[in-house]
């Protein structure tokens, strides 16, 4: 097997190329040519983890986003949150979430825990 760790641009691009070819013929599992796969793919992960990271959405997106993704509406989140006005003050950045806000969102709409509780980022433009 002709692997060799990802070490820089150049090596990433190399192991895309490689990789790329297994999407459209994928190899049958417990051959030599599935494992050469499987461990590219975890090679550009953890390049791609240290290289190029995905930062968390603010609050206020992660909950517009399941609001989007599941076609939920202002109304369906007064469980959460409490009254219709409260709600969109939250929607609107003109409250932040309380503690007890942020637990209910996560147990009633799987939105993670780590989005809710970042700092908006007009709070981190601010230290």
């Amino acid at each position: 097997m002709d692997i060799r760790p990802i070490h820089n641009e150049v090596d990433y691009k190399v192991a895309l190329r490689d990789v790329s070819g297994y999407f459209d013929n994928e190899p049958e599992p417990g051959t030599e040519e599935a494992d050469r796969f499987e461990i590219l793919v975890t090679l550009i992960e953890a390049y791609e983890a240290k290289h190029y990271p995905v930062d968390l959405p603010d609050p206020v997106e992660a909950i517009k986003f399941r609001m989007d993704q599941e076609g939920l509406t202002p109304k369906d989140l007064v469980p959460a949150i409490g009254r219709i006005n409260r709600v969109y003050e939250i929607l609107n950045r003109k409250r932040p979430l309380s503690l007890a806000m942020i637990w209910r969102l996560h147990e009633m709409f799987g939105i993670p825990a780590e989005s809710l509780i970042k700092p908006p980022a007009d709070r981190l433009q601010a230290s």
